[in-house]
């Protein structure tokens, strides 16, 4: 999810004293950034590691890139993803998270402190609370241990990641998300981030199988 993760609340968000308008793809939102359904082009790969990378296009109002490197450790059962939005407009917000979905028979093993309280519109306001009993589709702050997925067959999936943010989605019967973001949704509003050409913005993942 690159450059804003989650909602954009009416797809509208002001930078630099600049009201800027996103197309809307969730209803009167704008969600879930602007290169999930674009092509990403390959610029390396090897049978352990692969980097694409993809333009922000004309949906986004600043010039950027976006650089996603994944590898694979087959002794430490593991995979990394990193993404890196860089831009050459003087500066820009931005924002990066993934999306991983898991199905069930799968369990979340997460333990956070705070959670953003959230409208009818899936959209956090602004406050902070402690965080009541799921099902969720929320964000969530203060992870007090690594969050994870423990599925059916006893597989224990650790989520580790730099980024400070985890929306938990398991609403659904059949499956469920734990996605890690360098902000919450409408962050461009709540906690904005901003990139300059000299400061691109760099975030990771990594999924580890125990």
């Amino acid at each position: 999810m690159v450059p804003f993760a989650g909602r954009v609340r009416d797809g509208r968000f002001t930078h630099d004293g600049v009201t800027h308008q996103l197309p809307l793809n969730a209803d009167v939102h704008a969600m879930h950034g602007t290169v999930f359904d674009v092509a990403w082009s390959t610029v390396d790969y090897s049978p352990s590691h692969a980097v694409l990378v993809a333009p922000l296009g004309p949906r986004w109002p600043f010039s950027g890139n976006v650089t996603h490197a994944i590898s694979v450790d087959a002794d430490e059962r593991s995979i990394t993803c990193t993404l890196t939005v860089t831009t050459t407009s003087p500066s820009t917000p931005a924002q990066v998270g993934w999306h991983p979905w898991f199905i069930r028979p799968a369990t979340l093993d997460v333990q956070f402190s705070e959670m953003y309280a959230r409208d009818a519109q899936y959209i956090p306001d602004g406050r902070q609370v402690a965080p009541p009993q799921g099902p969720w589709d929320d964000c969530f702050i203060g992870a007090q241990k690594t969050p994870a997925i423990i599925f059916g067959d006893g597989v224990r999936l650790n989520v580790e990641s730099d980024c400070d943010h985890w929306v938990v989605y398991d609403m659904p019967t059949h499956a469920l998300c734990l996605e890690p973001q360098s902000g919450p949704p409408d962050g461009f509003t709540l906690a904005p981030h901003v990139i300059t050409p000299q400061s691109p913005l760099q975030r990771t993942m990594k999924l580890i199988a125990r």
